[in-house]
Formats: C-alpha cells, structure tokens, sequence
C-alpha cells in the first residue's frame, strides 16, 4: 500500500537512481510507475565505458556495468576492441546482457577513446598497428550504447562472395538501405550511417556509390578498414560473424514514423591535418596491381609535355620541402572524373577526391597504395602537418562551442534558443594522429571534452576514417560542395548528437 501512495515527484526520483535492469523491471509494477518511467526516457541518450582489463570477460562486464549503472533502454550498440580480444565472443557476451533485438556491431581498431569504467578518466589508447604479427598483443574495449526514441536503428551487411563483381554487390547494399529507411520512415533516405569496413575491403567505390545516392543531409561518417562482426535487430536479416562475405556494416539511422518525440540532430565536425606541397600533375602509363591493391604510374607536370619518372618527381618533391627538419609522410590527392550509377539507372558524372599514401619509387615508376587511379587523373601531393590539424582543432573547437551556445544555424539549432541539449558524441581519428603526432595526449578529444564536459563521448583510432561533405557538417573542410571527398588520412571526425524537445520545433 505504501509504495502506491508514493507521489510521481518521488516515485520519479527514485527510479532515475535506479540501475538499468532494475529500472525495466520498474516498469511493470503498475501503470503509473510505467508512465513515469516512460517520462524519464523520454529523451535521448548515449552511454559509453572504456575498460582496459586484460581479461575480456572482465572487461566486458566492467563497461556493461557502467553502463546499466543508470536508466537506459539500449537502440544500438557499438564495441571497438583490440586484436587481442576475439571480436566474436564480445559479440556473444554483449548480446546476452543487452538482448538479441538490437543491433550490435563489434569492430577491432587500431586505438579506443573513452571514460574509464572504474575511474572516470578519459583516455585515448592507440595499440600497436603490427600487433598480429608482433609478440605484444594488446587489450581493451569501449562500449557506446545508445538511447534514439524518435530514430529506428539498423545494422545492414554489405556481403559480396569470393571472386564476384564488386559493383553490384554494392549496388544491392545501398538499395537495402533505402529499403529499410523506407519501411520504417516516411522517407526513403535514412538520418545518417555510421560504416565500419573490414580489413581487406577497397572502400572507394562504396563511398562514391553512397554519396551518389544519397541526399547531401544524410550523414556519413565511419572506419574504412577494420576487422567487423554484427548482429542484427531483425531476426530476418541473419546474424554474421566471422564470415569471409562481409565487406562491410552500415549502422543505418532512419526516423521512426510511428514515433515522434522531439528532435535528434546529428552535426558533424572534421579536423584536417594535411598540407599541400609541390606543382600538379596529370598521371600517366598507370598500371594497378591488384593482388596487393596498389598502382605504379608516370606523369607529367600540369600544362607541360615532358614525362616524369618516379625519380625525377621524387626530386621535385624534396626540393618543395627542402626547409623541412623532419620528412613527413606523402600522400597523392587525386581528382577523379566518373560516372556513376546505382542499379539500372542512367550513369551520371561526378567529380571526386581519394587520397593515395606513396609507397617508393624506383627509376621508373611512382608507386602508391590503393586502386582506382586512371591517365589523365590530376592529382597533387600532400604530407601529413601537425600545425596544420592543430589550427583545425582551433576550428573544431569553435564550432562545437556554437552548438553549446545555441549559435549553430537555424536548420539545426533554432535562432539562439539553448535548450538545446548536447547528449553525446563519436570520434573518428586517424592513427597516424595522437601522441605521437601532436607531443601530447588527448588532444584529439579536446575540442569536444572542453565544450561538453561530462557528457558521454567514445572513438576509435581509424585506418582510413570517413566523411561525408554533408549539409551538417562544420568546421574546416576541404573538398566540400559538389565534388565527393569521403575518403581521408590523418584527420579527425566528430559527430556530435544534440536534441531539441518539442516544443522548440513549434
């Protein structure tokens, strides 16, 4: 009798201070006490732990701890792992505790941003890039769990068999995205799509076929080459782990259509740290080796006819950087002129920008990693520049405290109302970047830490980490407008989640 008396003004007290799981249970006690909690949960939320036990049970149940330490109803949940953690069995043991109805994608990283589980610190830990092959096998995990009423989410497979076309395969994955945005939104393009590739998948296309298809605000942000296990949340789709088909998992955002409760902005930030040095020039005699998934090539300096070989370019090269102390690492950033389309669909031209890391040259031949390149493709050097991604994080750091002050742009924001309510955040960095890139830790974290202190943020250290030119995105940016450029190396992505209750949208 007495725990019916309780007012809602108590009764909601004390279910926020609930656990997780005993906060489900709550719920069914009685109507009132579900309404109530249906009122607690009524906004979003992100959670996210990082542990780094050796133990991977330990781990696991220290993170999932942390999170089921506070009301939550899990949407989605993302694992990053070190190689030494077997991706599949994480699979298992988060399942078990957070369910089988909800999709879970489980990746190993090359590094993981978060709070420590046990004491709070925020830390970013990047693992040794060789350590399959090393004798040190490094451990840890961050969880990001996430809360999106308002927002159906999906994790989608792109499966291709051994030794088949690419292309169509991709073409089947993008249409059952917008299938699936389609069946539970009244649009047939989702919010957004967080995308994970495997190891030894070429990215490229994938990225050029999603940015064809999709609208310029629909997000993509995401890691081009890790080791990726899933789970569905659609007992239709089937569960895939450890299989040789999948070449990568999109984490689909779609609005729910049923379900309207406020609304979830995604925004977007990106940290350069690239620089241009030396002329143009137009390739020339490519040849590709794809059984090591690179290109050997000749070219010509912009405008000129003389043909240059590895060597020769290589000498320009280093009379560009001659007052340099240290050599950088050198990229090629290619123009690429071609035409696209997704199924039966007319192709349709489209300029885009891919980065190409240079491997060496001998007296012939300039050879750089990846595929894809063509003659007469323009491209021009870059070399990796820490000044140059520290004055981006002054960009950063600016823009993500325009959210905070309600100071974004009306599509996103309102005209400066702050009850605007930043809930959590995504990074995507480079594993060249870190430490070891800036002199001092953490300092990728930064622009988000010192603007939302306190509010739950998880990342990763990427090979190959992703971005959209999309109408959220802000910041400094090169290649945005018309031209595709999702593909980038030593920069950094923010997505940034913030939620506006319903009374600002009217």
């Amino acid at each position: 009798m007495g725990v019916s008396l309780l007012n809602e003004d108590l009764l909601h007290n004390i279910l926020t201070r609930l656990p997780a799981l005993s906060f489900a249970s709550a719920t069914c006690v009685s109507k009132t006490w579900n309404s109530v909690s249906n009122r607690i949960l009524s906004r979003p939320k992100l959670s996210s732990a990082l542990s780094l036990n050796p133990s991977p049970n330990d781990a696991v149940n220290e993170v999932l701890h942390k999170i089921l330490s506070e009301p939550i109803r899990p949407h989605f949940a993302i694992v990053n792992l070190a190689v030494g953690f077997g991706a599949s069995k994480i699979l298992w043991l988060v399942t078990k505790t957070l369910g089988s109805d909800i999709p879970v994608i489980v990746s190993v990283t090359n590094g993981i941003m978060g709070r420590d589980a046990l004491t709070g610190e925020f830390k970013e830990v990047k693992w040794d890039a060789d350590a399959l092959i090393s004798a040190i096998v490094d451990e840890g995990i961050v969880l990001t769990v996430g809360y999106l009423p308002g927002l159906k989410v999906e994790a989608i497979p792109l499966q291709r068999p051994a030794k088949t076309p690419q292309e169509p395969w991709i073409d089947n994955f993008v249409m059952d995205i917008k299938e699936y945005s389609a069946s539970v939104s009244s649009c047939q393009f989702p919010v957004g799509i967080m995308l994970f590739g495997e190891a030894t998948s070429d990215m490229e296309l994938l990225l050029k076929k999603l940015d064809y298809a999709m609208p310029m605000d629909t997000f993509i942000v995401g890691n081009e080459r890790g080791s990726v296990v899933y789970r569905s949340g659609n007992d239709y789709r089937s569960i895939c782990d450890n299989t040789k088909d999948i070449e990568a998992v999109a984490l689909v955002f779609a609005q729910d259509k049923d379900r309207s409760s406020g609304s979830i902005r995604f925004h977007i930030a990106f940290s350069n740290g690239v620089s241009t040095v030396g002329a143009r020039y137009k390739a020339d005699s490519v040849q590709t080796n794809f059984d090591v998934c690179s290109t050997r090539l000749m070219a010509r300096r912009e405008g000129q006819q003389e043909l240059l070989d590895g060597q020769s370019i290589l000498l320009e090269l280093k009379n560009s950087m001659e007052n340099h102390i240290q050599r950088p690492e050198f990229l090629i950033r290619v123009i690429k002129h071609r035409k696209f389309s997704i199924g039966a669909e007319k192709p349709m031209p489209r300029k885009s920008i891919a980065y190409h890391g240079v491997l060496g040259v001998d007296e012939e031949y300039l050879y750089v990693d990846g595929i894809g390149i063509k003659k007469g493709d323009i491209f021009q050097f870059y070399h990796s520049d820490p000044n140059a991604a520290l004055v981006s994080l002054t960009v950063v750091h600016d823009v993500l405290n325009n959210i905070k002050m309600g100071k974004n742009s009306r599509r996103f924001m309102g005209d400066g109302d702050n009850s605007i309510n930043v809930f959590g955040g995504f990074i995507f960095a480079c594993y060249g970047r870190g430490e070891s890139f800036f002199g001092r830790h953490d300092v990728d974290s930064s622009p988000f830490l010192e603007n939302f202190p306190g509010v739950p943020l998880g990342g990763i250290f990427c090979c190959g980490e992703i971005v959209r030119p999309c109408t959220p995105l802000i910041g400094q940016h090169q290649g945005a407008g018309p031209i595709s450029f999702c593909l980038h190396t030593y920069g950094t992505v923010y997505l940034v989640m913030s939620y506006a209750p319903p009374s600002v949208e009217q």
